[in-house]
């Protein structure tokens, strides 16, 4: 039974997933300290801003903020380059360099494919 665990645990896509997710989890904080200093304010000076994060637009009395869908959006890009570069291509990396060294070594011919091989170089060199 422990054994079964630890193969699963074991398996690259959990640990990748894991190491995913708590990465992702702490760098969630860094991207919206980010946003909220930087991105919202360049939001709100090039759209004009107000009370609210960015642009918005009204219509039949309700209010469209497209500035935090901006900024979210950004969030998500920000999170998901961060985390395909300095996680998934190194791990990628590390996957390539473990199957270059499980490359399994050449068969050596078994006796069989030996004697037909000397039987179709001596039936070569007969002469006619």
């Amino acid at each position: 039974m422990l054994s079964g665990f630890q193969k699963f645990i074991l398996r690259g896509n959990v640990v990748d997933l894991a190491v995913g997710v708590v990465i992702g989890a702490a760098f969630t904080g860094v991207v919206t300290a980010f946003s909220g200093s930087f991105i919202n304010p360049l939001i709100k000076a090039i759209t004009g801003g107000g009370p609210r994060v960015g642009g918005t637009f009204e219509l039949n009395e309700a209010v469209f903020d497209y500035g935090a869908f901006i900024t979210a959006l950004l969030n998500l890009l920000i999170v998901a380059a961060v985390l395909y570069f300095l996680v998934v291509t190194p791990l990628n990396r590390l996957a390539e360099r473990f199957k270059r060294q499980d490359k399994p070594a050449l068969a050596e011919p078994s006796n069989e494919e030996k004697l037909l091989a000397e039987i179709r170089d001596a039936l070569k060199n007969r002469p006619l």
